[in-house]
């Protein structure tokens, strides 16, 4: 299920949801400065939700190859928490860009009370338009944000042109596993609706990454260290589905809840890393 054959995200709209998102967890007190999914590195890890997250960061952190002579773009930064363990643990600067002013607003806010203003800031902006000239940044990090951007190829441009050159992109992305079906499972239907993404075709990747001007560096499944234990840890009682209104919808039956996507493997994430040559 490619981009041209699914309900292409509106920015405007991915903005909204996130603005409501954002004042919702803040309000009713399960703000999280994380918002992506975790990563166990085996199976049977008894590492918590909170814990699997901040791994999945490292893991992309790993792949960035920065220092504190470095300047890094959070592409999609959300509410913030990677970037500032990027800053935490590397000394690099990061810029973090979001469509929701929401998001950029808090953002700011928590880089200032962690003391870490001067190193770590966030600006609003459309992923598909970046403000910035050319080769501005040593590092592209995109954790789980390409997901809700209407054409991956252009995306993926502006990260290169943002690059300088020998510059590394790293992000994880979503898309439909083998056996691909004519018309995927209606779990990852109602997942897409309600949170305004697309799937990614996995065996175009490496075309994809190509055609923006960039080169592979490693791509990688990581589905078995993600999905599925994400889902079944967001199904406990105390998770998010129970309140619809953070979403801002009435039609229960085509809420997505977390426990929808228990048992439904085709539902995969990708991690890849590429360079500007």
């Amino acid at each position: 299920m490619t981009d041209s054959a699914q309900t292409l995200p509106e920015p405007e709209a991915v903005g909204a949801l996130y603005d409501r998102l954002t004042r919702t967890a803040l309000n009713d007190g399960t703000f999280n400065p994380n918002i992506h999914i975790g990563f166990w590195e085996t199976p049977d890890s008894e590492a918590t939700l909170e814990e699997a997250v901040d791994t999945l960061t490292d893991v992309l952190i790993e792949r960035l190859l920065v220092d504190g002579s470095h300047h890094v773009l959070d592409l999609g930064c959300g509410v913030g928490g990677p970037a500032l363990r990027v800053t935490r643990q590397t000394g690099a600067r990061v810029t973090g860009v979001s469509i929701s002013q929401e998001q950029v607003k808090t953002a700011n806010r928590l880089a200032e009370e962690a003391g870490l203003a001067d190193r770590a800031v966030f600006e609003h902006g459309d992923a598909m338009h970046l403000p910035f000239e050319d080769g501005s940044f040593d590092a592209v990090m995109a954790l789980e944000s390409i997901i809700h951007m209407p054409d991956r190829q252009q995306v993926l441009t502006e990260a290169a042109r943002v690059l300088k050159p020998g510059g590394r992109l790293v992000l994880t992305d979503i898309f439909e596993r083998a056996p691909r079906k004519e018309v995927p499972h209606p779990s990852i239907q109602k997942f897409c609706r309600n949170f305004m993404v697309t799937l990614a075709d996995a065996d175009d990747y490496v075309a994809l990454l190509h055609r923006s001007g960039l080169r592979l560096r490693g791509l990688l499944d990581i589905t078995e260290h993600t999905q599925q234990r994400t889902f079944r840890e967001l199904a406990r009682p105390t998770a998010e589905e129970d309140r619809p209104e953070a979403l801002g919808q009435t039609n229960l039956p085509d809420l997505f809840r977390p426990a929808d996507m228990l048992g439904v493997e085709e539902f995969g994430c990708l991690l890849a890393a590429a360079v500007r040559p």
